[in-house]
């Protein structure tokens, strides 16, 4: 198996955390709301911890998951370019309930996180693709909670 690409990994622990930023400004911004935003915000923040855990481990590359990251280093450079200028953006002045909704569905089917989903949903294949799985059963398709949320909510 090639070495984890590092830059990959960096990338994809940026994109939980400018996550968890843009939902902590959502959490912030709508009252009514503010419990399913701390809940995904945390949950991508430990999404994060778990990448920055298994970037410090010494095991051996067999260890880490081979289809964990997305493929794609770009997508995931401009997703999180995306984000951080809607954490910007909505730091500034915050977006309508509904285009909070909105972009944070969005966002969620962009590459790196539909990848992370597609993982979950996989076939394990490792001792620690096993852990991964397990530690984020609950944490489990942030799309389809959103628009759970949204349709339960009257979010158009």
């Amino acid at each position: 198996m090639p070495a984890i690409p590092q830059h990959h990994l960096d990338e994809s622990i940026k994109l939980e955390l400018n996550l968890a930023k843009l939902y902590t400004i959502f959490h912030d911004s709508f009252s009514d709301d503010e419990d399913f935003w701390w809940q995904l915000a945390m949950e991508e923040r430990g999404h994060a911890s778990l990448l920055q855990q298994e970037k410090k481990q010494p095991q051996p590359e067999e260890f880490f998951p081979d289809n964990l990251l997305a493929k794609d280093l770009q997508s995931l450079i401009d997703t999180n370019q995306r984000i951080s200028g809607l954490v910007s953006e909505y730091s500034a002045k915050p977006p309508s309930r509904a285009d909070a909704f909105k972009a944070a569905l969005d966002i969620e089917m962009a590459a790196g996180e539909s990848h992370f989903q597609h993982f979950l949903d996989s076939p394990t294949s490792s001792f620690s693709a096993n852990i991964f799985k397990q530690l984020n059963q609950e944490d489990r398709d942030h799309a389809e909670r959103i628009r759970e949320y949204m349709k339960e909510n009257s979010i158009l």
